[in-house]
């Protein structure tokens, strides 16, 4: 997948290009619907598949005072994008200037004289330009005296809830990571670099952990203790994760560790990347040391189970 950070890296229209244009935000299977009609379209006659979004979300400069917290941030967004088969993503640069250009200026100037789009396959609450004022019976309209076909495609749901991100970002912050993962298609991911940590868990209570800062502006799930996968280099590890403030020390710093099954490596300074598969419980203020590492005990050996049923349910598949 060529990807283009700027519409001048852009030098001639797109081989007659099915196009799908959005945030895709988690790259749910709302949006994974998208992709796979823009593969169908663009591999009936051999054409160019292509994306179009925006960095940063366009909320974050619209709303800086309260901006979204992201699903995925960019790079993950880009692996996602390019699972689902696309031959070319634009990402544009989202300005207060670019956000002031009308529907009409979009879809010309961009969409079909720099992207050439033949076919475009948007979301059934899509909107582009000023104000969003390029709304779906807009599209049609201009498809029609542009020559370019619209192919609206309609909502995904699940258990009667319509798939969004806005949706999902709700479900993580309260920690219903199952219905996460269905509607992601995947697990809820959260990647970051192993940090020294207080050395607690492994001297202290016998559960060694490896400790990942999360900023206060990104997405986090509810305060508590996850069953994980730990992906590290080629393998796919176990793990309990506690995602909060260890109020049992009366630490006052957000951030998550996680205690990897069966791993002794020493992976500080190095990137490791955590499936969220379920909750166990809520964060809790134990009377000590030795009542935490009893309840520790527990949460392994509750997460082994779930891992196992898990494993046994995919053979089964």
């Amino acid at each position: 997948m060529k990807i283009y950070f700027s519409l001048n890296e852009i030098r001639a229209p797109f081989y007659r290009p099915a196009v799908t244009v959005g945030n895709f935000d988690g790259m749910h299977i709302g949006h994974q619907a998208l992709f796979k009609r823009v593969v169908q379209l663009a591999d009936g006659r051999e054409g160019e598949k292509v994306a179009v979004t925006f960095n940063p979300h366009p909320l974050q400069v619209l709303m800086p005072d309260n901006p979204p917290r992201l699903i995925s941030p960019l790079e993950q967004k880009i692996e996602l994008i390019r699972a689902a088969g696309v031959d070319n993503l634009v990402c544009i640069p989202f300005t207060r200037e670019f956000a002031s250009i009308s529907a009409d200026g979009f879809v010309e100037d961009i969409l079909c004289r720099i992207i050439g789009v033949e076919d475009l396959v948007v979301g059934y609450d899509y909107a582009c330009g000023r104000g969003r004022q390029g709304d779906i019976p807009f599209l049609k309209k201009k498809g029609d005296e542009l020559g370019f076909n619209l192919h609206v495609i309609p909502p995904v749901v699940i258990d009667g809830i319509v798939v969004s991100s806005s949706k999902i970002r709700e479900l993580i912050i309260k920690g219903e990571m199952e219905l996460v993962a269905r509607m992601l298609g995947r697990y809820y991911q959260i990647r970051g670099t192993v940090r020294q940590g207080r050395k607690r868990g492994g001297t202290v209570l016998g559960f060694p952990t490896a400790n990942i800062a999360i900023n206060r502006e990104d997405l986090s799930p509810k305060r508590g203790v996850y069953v994980v996968q730990v992906l590290y280099g080629r393998r796919i590890y176990g793990g309990v994760m506690n995602i909060g403030y260890n109020p049992t020390f009366g630490d006052s710093g957000f951030g998550a560790e996680v205690h990897i099954f069966d791993f002794e490596m020493d992976i500080y300074g190095q990137e490791i990347r955590v499936n969220l598969i379920k909750m166990l419980r809520e964060e809790i203020t134990f009377s000590g040391p030795e009542e935490l590492a009893a309840q520790i005990s527990r949460d392994v050996a509750d997460a082994k189970r779930i891992l196992q049923e898990l494993d046994k349910e995919n053979c089964l598949k």
